[in-house]
């Protein structure tokens, strides 16, 4: 074991997008694989208001019965609070924000319920903008505009993983506060069409936010399965790019959600967004669902490890996992 295995200990990543099942297995992997806290998708996409408050009151029953182990925290200092208690801190967010139905006034209420990071679009296209899979993508409405603003005035964060090329120009460019995509590679390094081309990954970084080098096997690589060195690369190309007070990690791992039935509903033979996983290799299968050496949020260490691998400094390793997101979120929150 080398001199810098488990190096996860020394610090607490901050993942800035998950998926995974909220039960107290997972949280307990999730400690256990050095995670101080993360974003998760707290609402499910074109879902409704009622739906969208359905699921956050789902999720808040789910923390007061697991209190020892998570809590909901609004602050970069109630992550720190957190972390210093020994409790996973869960930032509530959501990738897509239809339910308002082109509503921003509503962000007023889902501030007050603890939300912190809103994505305008998910990959198609609603009253504020344009998805990623979008085609023509006519930018940011009126509306989207609005929230926007909105978005700023009151401290929230705008990712725009999921957002469409010149809906994410249209955004990066009215926003007075630093944007994020959370959770988007390279598209020079992977031609997915939900990966982002380096102009955007720059325009983030110029508003002082932060590109998040994700897990998800199918945004690593299209013709063979990925692996760590996959996700390395990433992170080098986008250190390269930006610098490195601009990398993140997403790891967008939804350990335990999907059963074999619901996988093959997703991205089987008819998948619901051909265009990401159809251009796939045969490799992409259920079995082959995570990225080996990141099959479970116990695995996140070896992301650590493998960074350190590649020769990066402790120090810019804790900005790509850790710091830097907490940079941005404090600027954002606090404004």
């Amino acid at each position: 074991m080398s001199a810098d295995a488990h190096y996860s200990r020394r610090f607490g990543i901050i993942d800035g997008l998950n998926c995974a099942l909220l039960s107290r297995d997972q949280f307990e992997r999730t400690l256990a694989g050095g995670i101080a806290a993360f974003n998760l998708t707290a609402t499910r996409p074109d879902t409704s208001v009622e739906g969208s408050l359905a699921s956050l009151s789902g999720l808040f029953r789910i923390v007061e019965d697991n209190a020892d182990l998570v809590r909901i925290v609004t602050s970069v200092e109630e992550i720190r609070q957190a972390e210093a208690d020994g409790i996973l801190g869960i930032i509530i967010g959501t990738q897509d924000a239809s339910f308002m139905d082109g509503d921003p006034q509503l962000l007023r209420a889902y501030k007050a319920l603890g939300m912190r990071i809103l994505q305008p679009v998910y990959n198609s296209r609603n009253r504020f903008g344009c998805g990623a899979l979008v085609t023509p993508d006519t930018g940011l409405t009126e509306a989207g505009r609005a929230w926007v603003a909105l978005m700023n005035d009151l401290g929230l964060l705008i990712d725009l993983s999921h957002s469409g090329y010149e809906t994410a120009r249209d955004v990066l460019a009215a926003s007075g506060q630093p944007v994020i995509f959370s959770h988007s590679n390279a598209r020079a390094l992977c031609r997915s069409p939900r990966n982002i081309p380096d102009d955007l990954a720059r325009l983030a970084a110029d508003t002082g936010g932060t590109v998040g080098v994700t897990m998800w096997p199918p945004l690593l690589g299209l013709d063979d399965r990925p692996t760590l060195e996959d996700f390395c690369n990433h992170v080098e190309h986008y250190l390269n790019l930006v610098g490195e007070d601009h990398v993140a990690f997403g790891g967008d791992l939804s350990e335990g959600t999907k059963t074999l039935e619901d996988w093959m509903a997703l991205y089987g033979p008819d998948p619901i967004w051909p265009e990401v996983t159809g251009i796939l290799g045969p490799w992409y299968t259920y079995d082959n669902r995570a990225t080996p050496g990141f099959e479970s949020m116990a695995d996140a260490g070896n992301l650590i490890d493998a960074l350190s691998g590649r020769g990066l400094s402790d120090r810019v390793i804790e900005k790509v996992m850790r710091g830097n997101l907490l940079r941005v979120y404090g600027v954002v929150w606090d404004a």
